[in-house]
């Protein structure tokens, strides 16, 4: 009989899904969306966007702002109790732009099982971090 463990690897699982969104695969993306899922971006000064059509339709005018995308991960954590904290480089240059730009942000995902539950974007990565920390300690 196995003795392998069924969890699973939750920082392999954020470095895949930052994969996808390098290779702007939607449908990588979504199958990790469950239908109560929630991408939070008020702490970057954005909006809330809950459910998967709400998401998809999110992240698809990002990718579409951009001729050029990438996110480069500098740190990713699992805090445990499903909540990772991923640390990311967004080097991207604008639609009819020769400029390009740098954004160090940080990201909460709330996984369950195999599912973001929720993510959360912060431009302040010590915020994000307290939160993450106050998040792993509440579900123990």
């Amino acid at each position: 009989m196995s003795e392998q463990s069924t969890t699973p690897d939750l920082v392999e699982l954020t470095r895949r899904n930052v994969e996808a969104v390098n290779r702007r695969d939607m449908d990588a993306i979504m199958s990790r969306i469950p239908p109560d899922g929630v991408y939070d971006t008020l702490p970057a000064g954005l909006m809330v966007h809950e459910g998967p059509a709400a998401i998809g339709a999110f992240i698809g005018e990002w990718w579409d702002a951009f001729e050029e995308l990438r996110l480069t991960p500098e740190e990713v954590f699992d805090l445990g109790h499903g909540i990772v904290l991923a640390v990311v480089c967004q080097d991207a240059r604008p639609v009819n732009s020769t400029s390009p730009v740098r954004r160090r942000e940080a990201y909460v995902l709330e996984w369950v099982g195999d599912m973001i539950r929720r993510t959360t974007v912060y431009t302040d990565t010590d915020e994000a971090r307290a939160y993450a920390q106050r998040l792993a300690v509440e579900r123990a």
